[in-house]
């Protein structure tokens, strides 16, 4: 029993990220319709960001993820600015190989800067464990859980009550209508972009700081792509219900069976529900083959 309430913790605290990183890579869909290749090195660059910031330039550690955000938002919005946005117009197909190019280009500058290595960095989460239900529990998985939760909770407090995350959502639903009622679509087109760095900036400083400041950090990005198709491309509830799935699946998959099979176990559930319902559990009811 003690086992799996610890499988279930671990579980979760990974589909907390992976809703994390998976929110940036709706709300871009949701607002410019790109699919964004990319999602798994926002989190790297975010990672290796606030080390450099947090390590190498010594700063305190909430001054480090404030800079890191500071500049996530600025990637943001120059990928939007420099890279998307000559774009419009452009067949869907030639936008989803420049968002394959940009994530090969921002792994090689990470590479460039910071090499291959593994990097040390400073617990930044308290260690140590707590006692719940009779198991051990790591306090600072139990913490990505609750860090994770009031990100979350932000990001949807912003969609419906600010004017911005409405604008946001104006778009999403019709960029003509939009327009005609005086919404910038460029400016959200920026917002969107800027929101999805900063959260994956979030989620990669999380996972960073629960396994090791490396490289596999854009693969465990990869794992978004399950997560959005499970819970739909264009819906934000989706993600936090496809990140906690595939999360305690995978996990449970590899506590209870075998850790092979585990890091297999989410391109066969986005297999699965491609075949019976491509459109994800929450996403809009609409089949665009590409």
């Amino acid at each position: 029993m003690s086992n799996l309430f610890n499988l279930t913790v671990y579980g979760l605290a990974d589909g907390a990220i992976l809703a994390l990183a998976a929110l940036g890579f709706v709300l871009i869909y949701k607002a410019t319709s790109v699919i964004n290749f990319a999602q798994g090195e926002f989190l790297l660059v975010g990672a290796y960001t606030v080390y450099a910031v947090f390590v190498l330039m010594g700063l305190p550690v909430v001054a480090a993820v404030v800079v890191g955000l500071g500049i996530a938002v600025l990637l943001g919005i120059g990928i939007e600015r420099f890279v998307l946005r000559p774009l419009v117009g452009e067949s869907a197909i030639s936008v989803i190989m420049v968002t394959i190019g940009l994530a090969a280009v921002l792994r090689a500058v990470v590479q460039m800067f910071f090499g291959t290595a593994v990097r040390e960095q400073p617990a930044i989460l308290p260690r140590g464990s707590v006692r719940i239900l009779g198991a051990l529990v790591p306090l600072d998985r139990l913490l990505v859980i609750m860090i994770a939760a009031v990100v979350l909770t932000g990001f949807t407090v912003f969609f419906r009550r600010s004017r911005h995350g409405i604008a946001m959502r104006a778009v999403a639903d019709d960029q003509q209508a939009a327009l005609t009622v005086g919404i910038s679509v460029r400016r959200v087109f920026a917002m969107a972009w800027a929101l999805a760095a900063a959260s994956a900036l979030v989620a990669g400083v999380l996972l960073a700081d629960i396994s090791a400041v490396e490289q596999n950090i854009a693969a465990f990005g990869l794992i978004v792509f399950p997560v959005v198709i499970l819970g739909g491309l264009d819906s934000v509830p989706g993600t936090i219900v496809g990140g906690l799935t595939i999360g305690l699946l995978k996990v449970y998959v590899s506590g209870y069976a075998d850790p092979g099979l585990a890091e297999v176990v989410p391109y066969l559930v986005l297999v699965a529900i491609l075949m019976v319902r491509p459109y994800g559990l929450f996403g809009e009811t609409r089949i665009e083959r590409v």
